[in-house]
């Protein structure tokens, strides 16, 4: 990132560079996304791949990998709010992190779930997704913008190491269950489901601590670089520890299992929905030292992760409905008939109704993710070529 190597002292060059450190992480976790998409739609569904007693190992970290994205996605959120305080006012960003959380509620709810999860308009199953959650988190982060970064920081931080106190909170309340509680239903009757995926209070948490992470990138490199490598090894140390302990930060507690290998797994196996303590250490850690080591510069292996990083959103929304299609397409050369993929019957046969033998191994999985990915890059190189071209106000909904 030669670009901000040296200390930033021209304003105007300020606003017109991004950062390359931030665009590449994002990329990654993007295209990681991805496969844990792809085995959504064309996995065994009736395996968890978590649960040490029924997984394999390739299966586990083929999951694990992915429980990345959504910390980063989150934090990096909160890095690009405080960044884009370059070019607007306090005033402004807070007004676009309103309305732009309100758009990515509307996207969830209509254009993911209808035209990418489902493909279909029943609204039998609604799942509030990673979407829902961010959107929150954005409308949160409209007026947290008021206070010092390093406040809204504090609060995030505050937020993340203490909310695993009220996993003893047992309530039906759908305010509890949207804002904190296990998955959960908020409306559960014949024929209609609302189900919470993403409890709001840790992601707005993560966040929050993203924004004051912002500070660091008006820093010269050797700064910023001798602030992240110790933080990035401290939060991973400080998950080794915790887990080590066994008593506070996860509701799932690890335990000895039938080889050293999948005891491993059990210490690994940290609780996503909500995201504890133990779960955001043991992810965000790792991501520090990700920004740490690319900091001076995108290595050329992985300049294509670097432009899907730069358009994330478009990357999201169009990456679902892809795989979606490529799922009818197996289905009708496997069957004749496609009518399982645009059918939601439940949670357990969530995205699709899986036809008879349906589910794949794998390496086909890989297979397909890597035919996605593949796809969806030129697409993300036109769009962040015409958002580098273009000033148009609503390609930042994008």
């Amino acid at each position: 990132m030669a670009a901000i190597a040296e200390p930033v002292v021209d304003s105007v060059v300020a606003k017109r560079v991004r950062i390359e450190a931030i665009d590449v992480v994002r990329g990654v976790i993007m295209i990681l996304m991805a496969l844990d998409h792809v085995r959504d739609f064309f996995g065994n569904s009736g395996v968890n791949p978590t649960d040490p007693a029924t997984t394999t190992v390739p299966l586990f970290f083929t999951r694990w990998i992915t429980h990345f994205c959504a910390p980063v996605f989150f934090l990096l959120t909160g890095t690009g709010a405080y960044l884009a305080l370059r070019k607007k006012s306090k005033h402004e960003l807070s007004r676009f992190l309103f309305t732009r959380g309100l758009w990515l509620i509307f996207l969830e709810l209509v254009v993911v779930r209808c035209l990418g999860w489902q493909f279909n308009f029943d609204y039998h199953v609604v799942l509030l997704n990673v979407l829902w959650a961010l959107g929150w988190a954005m409308i949160t982060l409209s007026v947290l913008v008021y206070l010092p970064a390093s406040v809204a920081a504090a609060f995030g931080v505050v937020m993340i190491a203490t909310h695993n106190l009220f996993d003893p909170v047992q309530s039906t309340s759908p305010i509890w269950t949207i804002l904190h509680s296990a998955p959960g239903f908020i409306l559960n009757e014949p024929g209609h489901i609302v189900f919470v995926a993403y409890a709001l209070i840790p992601w707005v948490g993560v966040t929050a601590a993203g924004y004051g992470l912002g500070q660091i990138y008006s820093w010269p490199s050797a700064r910023r670089k001798a602030f992240l490598l110790p933080l990035g090894l401290g939060l991973t140390a400080a998950f080794l520890t915790l887990r080590g302990i066994n008593l506070y930060g996860d509701p799932l507690r690890w335990s000895t299992q039938k080889s050293a290998a999948f005891t491993v797994l059990s210490f690994l196996n940290t609780l996503k929905y909500p995201p504890s303590l133990l779960f955001l250490l043991m992810t965000l850690g790792p991501a520090l030292l990700f920004l740490w080591a690319v900091d001076a510069g995108t290595p050329r292996w992985l300049r294509p992760a670097l432009i899907i990083g730069k358009v994330p959103m478009f990357y999201y929304l169009l990456h679902i409905p892809l795989i979606h299609l490529i799922a009818v397409a197996v289905c009708y050369a496997r069957y004749g008939q496609v009518h399982w993929m645009f059918e939601s019957r439940g949670l357990d046969q969530f995205p699709i109704t899986p036809p008879p033998g349906w589910g794949y191994s794998l390496p086909i999985v890989y297979l397909v993710w890597g035919m996605v990915v593949v796809m969806l890059y030129p697409l993300c190189r036109w769009f962040a070529g015409l958002k580098q071209r273009n000033s148009n106000a609503w390609l930042n909904y994008f």
